[in-house]
């Protein structure tokens, strides 16, 4: 830290101490009005306009900036995700559970909690920054040991594939990488040695459903899921490999697939089509049995083996036996890395593409779609790409930025504009945007910026800025929502549903944009990406982390009587000033004493 006199010190602890209150005058200003909200789903659990000011100013990290939209929006987003944290008395295992739900109420396709996996991983992400810390610890019990570990999921109406699995395998997740971020902010070495069995367990299901069996595939060993599974109803990638197939899904043809692979208001055609008919299990009411080896599902598996791999290095009370473990599924992560770099790399596309898994009991095998999806970007999500190759990848970010890439008047892409059949208006991963994707290649970007590139530009960090901004203007700042979805070219709002979890916000500000980075270790890591004159100050406390308080303030203009550069970015830790620094985007480590 350096030196500073004790008149400039009262000045950074003044303004600390008045940003605090400010950010939980406005955070309590804030929920009054999202409360008031007549048109609002209830509650799916115990907070609601009775509690939910106190709980949220007992246990979620303060923010404030000169960016009135980001404040509003980011307390917007914990007041809805108060909401979404469910009580669950289960009576299959007899114990008490909170679960976090993404719809409100019981969907069919989810758990018997209400619980469903496909955004699992983001809601790790977010609600692992919740000061206490038993809501997500809870959560990952119930996925990872509790009754949903083990109870197959329903198969009703809504289940559309023929492989039984376990409820929490119904969709793809990256919850083991999940408990890895969540034990980065609440270490519990106890907890954890007791839930690696379980973590274990849960990626070897995955190991056991989700991989192409087939000795002579190029995509042997690689992870594959339904787009649906996917969290992803109906994707190009999907669409090409569909038509190049012959036999079951003869069906689908360039000029008639959008009749029957587009949205959920034509898998009822297809079903009725002499093909279905006639090939029973290749359609389920309609939806094709057709398998991809995408890069979101090997890229979630890789964070997934990874975290073992971290989390059993950890575990001293697992003595050698931990430790053998670790580089086993080190080991793994390094092979299935390898794979996804030689396989779903397209060196002409500059991309991440996507295969038809080689063990398709119908459709085209090892079919590589040439079409650049957002998905695409999922490997940077996870640190996936070697270090010493990091230039060979980079390409890929020139279309993040680009209009013919990802860049929409009003929010990112889920396809690249260029292709052909590209569709913003359909329900489906097209090009329509979703919150989802935007949370994976955000915190992808991020990543790729601090973790690979040699140097970060202020071009750079307005890039992320922009989409960022895109991301909470689409929320409607004056009257806060977030739903499924949004049209990236002209669309003022997020439609779909009201107050919905299947994306980060928070998260975003907190790691991706001021660049707060957990660690196992006993200290953390300060990087914004804020672009130098987007913001006059921030201010980001009451954070708890490692049992320790931590407040973090920044601001270009501590006296305004006086001229000149006086940026600096100020660390608290337990109400004492630790660090400083005059850059704000500067990495500054912050150690921890014990």
């Amino acid at each position: 830290m350096s030196s500073c006199s004790s008149a400039k010190y009262q000045t950074y602890e003044d303004e600390r101490l008045r940003l605090q209150q400010l950010a939980a005058t406005d955070l309590s200003a804030n929920v009054a009005e999202f409360n008031s909200y007549a048109d609002r789903p209830a509650s799916d659990g115990p907070f609601d306009a009775t509690n939910n000011e106190a709980f949220l100013r007992e246990n979620i990290p303060l923010f404030s900036s000169s960016n009135t939209d980001i404040n509003r929006v980011y307390n917007y987003r914990w007041w809805m995700m108060s909401k979404h944290l469910r009580p669950y008395s289960d009576p299959l295992d007899g114990k008490d559970y909170w679960v976090v739900t993404e719809f409100f109420g019981d969907k069919p396709w989810a758990s018997l909690s209400g619980a469903i996996t496909c955004p699992a991983g983001h809601q790790f992400y977010d609600v692992r920054w919740l000061r206490d810390p038993k809501y997500l610890q809870s959560y990952a019990e119930y996925f990872m040991a509790g009754s949903a570990s083990r109870l197959n999921q329903r198969e009703n109406g809504n289940f559309l594939t023929y492989m039984s699995r376990p409820e929490s395998h119904h969709f793809s997740s990256w919850m083991v990488d999940g408990v890895d971020a969540y034990l980065r902010i609440h270490p519990n070495a106890d907890w954890m040695h007791e839930m690696l069995p379980h973590l274990e367990h849960h990626q070897a299901v995955w190991d056991s459903l989700f991989t192409v069996q087939a000795d002579d595939a190029k995509t042997q060993g690689l992870y594959k899921i339904l787009d649906l599974y996917d969290g992803m109803e109906f994707s190009l990638s999907a669409v090409l490999g569909l038509i190049e197939s012959q036999g079951a899904y003869d069906l689908y043809t360039r000029d008639n697939w959008k009749e029957y692979y587009l949205g959920w208001n034509t898998t009822g055609k297809a079903a009725e089509s002499n093909y279905a008919k006639q090939y029973s299990t290749a359609y389920r009411k309609g939806y094709p049995d057709f398998y991809l080896a995408r890069p979101s599902v090997n890229s979630y598996a890789y964070g997934n083996l990874n975290a073992l791999s971290t989390l059993h290095a950890l575990d001293k009370s697992g003595g050698s036996e931990a430790q053998r473990k670790s580089e086993v599924y080190k080991q793994r992560a390094t092979a299935l890395q390898q794979q996804v770099m030689d396989v779903l790399w397209n060196e002409e596309d500059q991309f991440f593409n996507t295969y038809s898994a080689g063990d398709n009991a119908f459709g085209i095998r090892d079919f590589e779609a040439r079409v650049r999806e957002s998905v695409g970007y999922t490997p940077w999500y996870f640190n996936m790409i070697p270090e010493k190759e990091q230039a060979h990848y980079a390409k890929a970010w020139d279309l993040f930025g680009a209009a013919e890439g990802f860049a929409g008047n009003k929010g990112m892409t889920t396809a690249e504009k260029q292709h052909p059949y590209y569709n913003e208006q359909a329900y489906a991963w097209n090009g329509r945007g979703w919150p989802f994707q935007n949370s994976v290649v955000y915190k992808a970007f991020a990543n790729y910026l601090r973790n690979y590139k040699e140097k970060i530009t202020e071009a750079d960090r307005q890039l992320l800025y922009h989409h960022i901004s895109q991301l909470t203007t689409l929320h409607d700042p004056a009257k806060p929502n977030i739903g499924e979805w949004y049209i990236p070219s002209d669309g003022e709002r997020i439609g779909g549903e009201q107050d919905y979890f299947h994306s980060t916000y928070p998260d975003i500000v907190i790691e991706d944009l001021i660049g707060f980075k957990a660690m196992h270790e006993d200290q953390f890591v300060i990087e914004p990406l804020i672009p130098a004159e987007e913001w006059d100050h921030f201010y980001l406390g009451k954070l708890r982390y490692h049992d320790h308080d931590v407040d973090i303030v920044w601001k270009k203009d501590w006296d305004e009587a006086k001229s000149g550069d006086q940026s600096m970015l100020c660390v608290w830790v337990d109400n004492k000033l630790v660090a400083t620094s005059e850059n704000l985007n500067s990495k500054l480590t912050v150690k921890l004493k014990k």
